[in-house]
């Protein structure tokens, strides 16, 4: 355990170290701010489950991702800005070949494409992929795509944080917090523990569970994500992240077994080539029913912030909003009021 040593003031508390923690620790770290994170490690937490995709392209209409345009390039730079400070590969441009499970999903894109065509592709060969796929419609591409190792990325500013005596790794009461810094403002980034944070329960939290198979499909290669309802995504190892899920009525955050028929069954049906299941996980991702991100300061705490409830587009959203309320904390710059947590003054204040 590293412990933080109280030689210097603290200038803020981040609670968690998933990817919003993560990100803004780094935002507040290049501002030459004394922060400390403080994380209990928990080995499937919602980051560490992620697919790690930023897709601009949404849902079954195949509309645009919520500020796609603003986002994703922003998170393209930070993340490749980190990769140069942590010396490590965590972030490449890996396409969507989208392989169409119906004839209506393939003129569903057909018609999309006038409209998308800066997001949207067609795939001039599509014989090419015969090889290795079962399919009897077309491919379309979303183009471009981007992929996040985001264990990569939290194991190595984790040990970065470590180096500098800047990580406390607990779980620690937040009165105990207050008083130890009691000028110190307080992040909370807990990821799904924040919808049983007192100072924050009332929000309107959605937990939201999901599940994937890690498997090893050799000879499939890596350069591509590929959908034909579910997702084959590229994951650390050589392996391939498989799924995902998104239930809202769930008994518990642990994986279960008709998740995996289904998906076994289904990559039987989609895939040519051999595969093997290597592992299975699941998480709980911190959802809301307005689908926009909780950031900023309490209305009734000055001294008590978030920064959550990114849902199924942390690895996008992340940076752009944790960058916005490191502004905000550091230069009171505003924060978008579409995802400033003061749009929710009325009930977080009574």
């Amino acid at each position: 355990m590293t412990q933080q040593t109280t030689q210097h003031k603290i200038d803020y508390i981040i609670v968690g170290q998933g990817i919003c923690g993560t990100l803004l620790s780094y935002f507040l770290k290049r501002e030459e701010k004394n922060i400390l994170v403080v994380d209990e490690p928990k080995p499937y937490s919602a980051s560490k489950v992620a697919s790690g995709v930023i897709n601009p392209i949404t849902g079954r209409r195949l509309v645009r991702s919520w500020m796609i345009e603003d986002v994703m390039p922003f998170a393209a730079n930070v993340y490749k800005q980190l990769e140069a400070e942590l010396k490590t590969s965590f972030i490449t441009q890996n396409n969507i070949l989208d392989f169409h499970p119906t004839a209506q999903m393939q003129i569903a894109f057909d018609e999309r494409l006038p409209q998308e065509s800066a997001y949207l592709k067609e795939v001039q060969d599509n014989l090419q992929w015969q090889q290795f796929f079962n399919y009897e419609f077309g491919i379309g591409e979303i183009n471009p795509c981007w992929l996040i190792n985001i264990n990569q990325l939290l194991e190595k500013w984790r040990v970065l944080l470590q180096q500098e005596n800047e990580l406390f790794e607990t779980k620690t009461a937040v009165d105990e917090l207050i008083n130890k810094y009691p000028t110190a403002i307080i992040i909370f980034c807990d990821g799904v523990d924040g919808i049983n944070n007192s100072y924050f329960s009332k929000l309107p939290y959605a937990k939201n569970k999901g599940e994937a198979l890690i498997v090893s499909i050799p000879g499939l290669p890596r350069n591509n994500i590929y959908k034909s309802g579910i997702s084959i995504v590229p994951w650390k190892d050589d392996l391939w992240w498989v799924g995902s899920s998104y239930e809202w009525n769930f008994d518990d955050e642990l994986p279960t077994e008709s998740f995996r028929i289904k998906m076994e069954n289904q990559l039987n049906q989609f895939l040519k080539i051999p595969f093997q299941i290597v592992d299975h996980i699941a998480s709980v991702r911190p959802s809301n029913i307005e689908r926009r991100p909780f950031v900023g300061i309490h209305p009734s705490h000055s001294n008590i912030g978030i920064l959550n409830g990114m849902g199924t587009k942390g690895c996008s959203l992340a940076p752009y909003f944790a960058n916005q309320l490191a502004q905000y904390l550091v230069h009171q710059k505003p924060i978008d009021p579409l995802a400033d947590v003061c749009r929710f003054r009325k009930i977080l204040s009574s």
